[in-house]
């Protein structure tokens, strides 16, 4: 495996390699196969690959009828569309009956870079957050997508996968419990709870606070529905302050998760760092990193002048 990939490549392959494990999956993508990489399972299973054209909300509405019979149906298409135009069939159609459908969306976050804000779904984990019976995860790398392919298949009800545009360089692997977030590294001033595209910014933000003295340890929460509020606490117990850092509005994301759960006991403080209420915008996704406070220099700048 290489080890730079996006996460949407790595759905792409894994996708068609679990079709060949299981007869019953079957594929729909909104006109863009070669963007989402589902081309991958089209072209070796033509026959258990539709191509529904750009009717997203059609789309989705035919993946309940294909679940419903037996079968277990991926959707595909670019996430600002995917959770967005389609909102009430996911809602009503998917969720309501608890379809066994799954979700796999890329081009999600900031990252999608010069397709511009128009694109750039920064509210999808928001708008699937919100829904009773959901299941969301977000892999940080080829490998992690793979498993997490692999667990959405084997849970009875809906997923939603978010997957990314950019490349992600590969992490050290670690188990994938659908609910429980990986400690990647051990801290003991603070923790930085990540997932996506922000694991390794995390990580390497966590290096440069080393020159500070600042030890922190970083998690990835992989699965941010059903939260993993056992290790919140855990380290609300332990650490005065922590920190999430996604490439997310911050108004839905993970960071007001936690904040939830924390806010319960009043054991700690959170700081919240994403996209903060602001659309995307067109550039090279490391130029929007930076230009939104999520590249890892300016992520360990802000756990700095908090902990300072």
């Amino acid at each position: 495996m290489s080890d730079v990939k996006a996460t949407r490549q790595a759905y792409g392959e894994a996708l068609a390699k679990l079709g060949g494990e299981n007869e019953n999956i079957v594929v729909m993508d909104a006109d863009l196969a070669h963007a989402t990489m589902t081309k991958f399972f089209m072209e070796k299973y033509p026959e258990r690959f539709f191509n529904a054209g750009i009717a997203e909300a059609n789309m989705t509405d035919m993946a309940v009828g294909l679940a419903e019979v037996g079968f277990i149906p991926f959707v595909s298409t670019f996430a600002v569309f995917g959770t967005g135009r389609n909102f009430e069939q996911i809602r009503n159609s998917v969720c309501y009956p608890k379809a066994n459908v799954k979700l796999a969306m890329t081009h999600a976050g900031i990252s999608v870079g010069p397709d511009g804000g128009s694109h750039e779904s920064i509210e999808d984990i928001a708008l699937m957050r919100v829904l009773p019976n959901m299941t969301i995860f977000c892999p940080a790398d080829a490998a992690e997508t793979e498993k997490a392919l692999r667990a959405a298949v084997a849970i009875e009800g809906p997923v939603y996968i978010r997957l990314s545009r950019m490349t992600t360089r590969a992490l050290p692997e670690q188990d994938f419990v659908p609910g429980k977030a990986n400690c990647m590294r051990e801290g003991k001033d603070t923790a930085i709870f990540a997932y996506g595209t922000m694991v390794e910014r995390a990580l390497d933000a966590a290096e440069m606070l080393k020159a500070d003295g600042i030890d922190a340890a970083v998690y990835n929460f992989h699965t941010i529905k059903p939260l993993d509020v056992e290790t919140i606490n855990e380290c609300a117990a332990k650490y005065q302050q922590i920190f999430t850092v996604e490439e997310h509005s911050i108004v839905g994301g993970l960071g007001e998760a936690v904040a939830g759960v924390v806010a319960e006991t009043g054991a700690c403080r959170v700081k919240k760092i994403g996209v903060n209420d602001k659309f995307g915008q067109s550039a090279k996704p490391e130029e929007l990193f930076e230009m939104y406070g999520l590249d890892a220099a300016s992520v360990a700048r802000q756990i700095r002048e908090v902990l300072k």
